[in-house]
């Protein structure tokens, strides 16, 4: 018998491979069909919680990998599979703006994978049942932190552009970013812009004035008018300690503090020092009353005036709430004429993201790094940059150590990371007592060196003004002041966030404000009933301001910096600001 001669195995093609790719996935599909029939028919598990149960495992997981055979099958035959239309917000995702991500199908399939395994792993928190709702918030930032670190934009061999900056210097971008990254190590903080390009005091914080009085906590600035003539009460501006004081005079085009100056204010700022051991004993009393109501009491003595004008940013708005209620309690409150708000809190119970930080692991953690009696400025800095991770952390791995690009000049960022350093024991308090406990709206909860203090007191006209995209003090939380002050108030909701919704000249020309005069309960109703205006809404402020006291007088004497009984310590900007 003649034997037979075996035939070479044929080298499939791409059809071949099409068509298996097919015949697998369809198989895989009605497996997991069956399943989902088998699971449906299972009785309830005892003791098993709903988010833990088989048949929503099963379903997810059927659907999980449906849409990756879809996408499977898209990569080996384009044009034989429907066309898919892109979700809005992945087309607009700036990390694959390259061309290359949607050019050249093997990057363009990583993007579309990522994109896939992203929105299942978002799809799965939100199905959570059972859980509580705080702990599935944490879950969710965990997740969306998880899915940003995870981008193939962070990893050099996934990123195409990455890939040809290494050909096209032969290899010296990543010496480079390896520089980079190296020196950022060794200071222990990422730098997010030229660290040489600016200088407080050069280029930043030069708004003229004079350091009028210093203490062991702040230094007043009070700043050289440039109108003959100006309003009789001034106006007091407490930043947040947690930042340096210039966001509010960056340079001379984006500052409030020069603007205010020129519509005919006496302005004073409040610069605080920047923590260390000495201040160990420092607590939220303290900001209050060595703080704030020492700096309204001097000034209102230096010029000889009954009340001043006050502006809180963020936490010094909290505190300020604080002060208020303080001195409506001891019948002082016509200390203050009007009390202004910069995206401020003082109802905590939607906070937004921080609200995830207050857990038992995160107060021992600062209690451990805040030893010495102050906690490092560069962990708060890292906080903020967790919460929007994916612009303020993987951006910049991506650019300077993957990329090994110059550092961009940027005066924003450079205030954002020139860090400052808080009281630990303050700050445990801060977070324990207002964003987990909440106690500033319960009336009698706090007590400051003894009073005990209640916001529905305060019947000081008040300025309220939100971030329509703030992220740290969301609009609806600060929304809420107006709900637990007595008095007038009016709300302001600025388009962009928590620094730019504030920073925000005239001159730029940019971004919007709402207002709504009729009587409104929510946000939603006052968004709803609300006016739009294009532009800065400054100018709605310093009109608000003028209507509570136009008296003017002339701007002589102690109206001058140094002239009065407070002489000039050193020009402004003094220096708490420049203290590391």
């Amino acid at each position: 018998m003649a034997e037979t001669k075996a035939q070479p195995t044929p080298t499939p093609d791409l059809a071949d491979l099409q068509h298996w790719t097919w015949v697998l996935g369809r198989a895989q599909q009605m497996m997991m069909e069956h399943g989902l029939d088998t699971v449906d028919a299972m009785p309830a598990t005892p003791g098993i919680p709903v988010w833990a149960d088989p048949k929503n495992i099963a379903r997810a997981q059927a659907e999980f990998w449906g849409d990756t055979m879809k996408l499977w099958q898209r990569f080996l035959d384009p044009a034989s599979t429907e066309a898919v239309e892109e979700n809005p917000a992945h087309a607009k995702d700036k990390r694959f703006k390259a061309p290359q991500w949607r050019e050249e199908p093997v990057f363009d399939f990583l993007r579309q994978s990522y994109f896939l395994i992203a929105d299942h792993l978002v799809k799965g928190v939100d199905g959570l049942d059972g859980v509580h709702p705080k702990q599935k918030e944490q879950i969710r930032f965990a997740t969306q932190g998880f899915i940003d670190a995870m981008s193939p934009t962070n990893f050099p061999a996934t990123n195409p552009v990455v890939l040809e900056k290494i050909v096209e210097t032969k290899g010296e971008s990543l010496l480079k970013g390896l520089q980079n990254m190296l020196q950022d190590i060794a200071k222990g903080q990422m730098t997010q812009t030229d660290p040489n390009a600016f200088q407080v005091g050069r280029d930043m914080a030069t708004t003229p004035g004079k350091v009028v009085k210093r203490t062991p906590l702040y230094e007043l600035i009070q700043y050289t008018p440039t109108t003959d003539k100006v309003y009789e009460t001034p106006l007091v501006i407490f930043p947040p300690w947690i930042n340096r004081f210039y966001i509010l005079d960056l340079n001379p085009e984006k500052s409030f503090i020069r603007w205010a100056v020129e519509q005919g204010l006496t302005v004073f700022v409040v610069s605080w020092k920047s923590a260390d051991a000495s201040m160990k004993d420092i607590r939220w009393d303290d900001y209050i009353e060595r703080g704030q109501i020492d700096a309204i009491d001097t000034v209102r003595d230096l010029l000889g005036v009954e009340a001043v004008h006050t502006i809180g940013y963020c936490v010094a708005g909290t505190t300020l709430a604080a002060t208020l209620a303080v001195l409506a309690a001891r019948g002082e409150a016509d200390k203050v004429a009007s009390a202004t708000f910069f995206t401020a809190q003082v109802d905590f119970a939607d906070a937004g993201d921080l609200n995830l930080f207050v857990g038992d692991e995160q107060m021992d953690l600062i209690k451990s790094l805040g030893a010495d009696g102050f906690l490092d400025g560069r962990y708060m800095a890292a906080t903020f940059n967790l919460l929007r991770g994916r612009d303020l952390i993987w951006n910049y791995v991506t650019n300077n150590y993957l990329l090994g690009q110059d550092y961009v000049p940027f005066d924003l960022l450079h205030w954002n990371s020139d860090v400052t350093n808080l009281p630990s024991g303050w700050h445990i308090d801060y977070l324990t007592d207002l964003y987990r406990d909440n106690k500033l709206v319960q009336a009698g909860a706090m007590a400051i060196s003894g009073t005990p203090i209640d916001l529905t007191k305060v019947t000081t006209p008040t300025y309220i003004q939100a971030g329509k995209e703030d992220h740290i003090a969301p609009a609806a939380s600060v929304w809420k002041l107006t709900h637990h002050f007595g008095g007038e108030n009016r709300f302001v909701l600025a388009g962009s966030g928590h620094i730019a919704g504030v920073v925000n000249p005239p001159s730029a020309q940019k971004y919007q404000y709402w207002t709504c005069d009729g009587e409104v309960e929510t946000l939603a109703e006052f968004v709803a009933g609300a006016t739009e205006t294009k532009g800065s809404w400054w100018p709605d402020w310093a009109k608000w301001i003028a209507e509570r006291a136009p008296n003017r007088i002339a701007a002589k004497g102690a109206r001058q910096p140094g002239k009065g009984k407070l002489k000039g310590l050193e020009d402004a900007p003094g220096s708490y600001v420049k203290t590391r």
